[in-house]
């Protein structure tokens, strides 16, 4: 997804919001903490993926949050999110929402994610 610009610094081939229709809010709330995971789905159904929402089915192979996902594929964090909902809708991710307890994130799960993020 990302080219070079003649000085070694890689740039996007195409515009990140291109892949979202220019949406960069998804329908309903995803924070960037929630798991995600990949659904699985028939072999020839995924030719049918685009090239995000394979590299988003790849990497939630095992667990990963809305902002792991952003970081691997390069795309900012709204982006990210917009695939991730419509993946939902489609039935091709499954979302694990934090659950809140007296207001507060579950401290385990916020640890998975600073580990994911720590081994970017």
């Amino acid at each position: 997804m990302y080219g070079t610009d003649g000085i070694g610094e890689e740039e996007p081939l195409f515009r990140p919001y291109a892949v979202t229709g220019g949406r960069s809010e998804p329908r309903y709330h995803l924070a960037m903490e929630t798991l995600i995971s990949s659904m699985s789905i028939p072999d020839e159904e995924m030719v049918l993926l685009t090239p995000e929402q394979e590299a988003i089915m790849q990497l939630c192979r095992t667990f990963r949050s809305v902002a792991e996902i952003s970081a691997l594929l390069r795309v900012p964090l709204g982006v990210a999110r917009v695939l991730v909902a419509d993946m939902s809708d489609e039935g091709l991710v499954r979302l694990h929402q934090p659950r809140l307890s007296q207001g507060q994130p579950d401290l385990n799960m916020l640890e998975r994610v600073l580990s994911g993020l720590r081994r970017l």
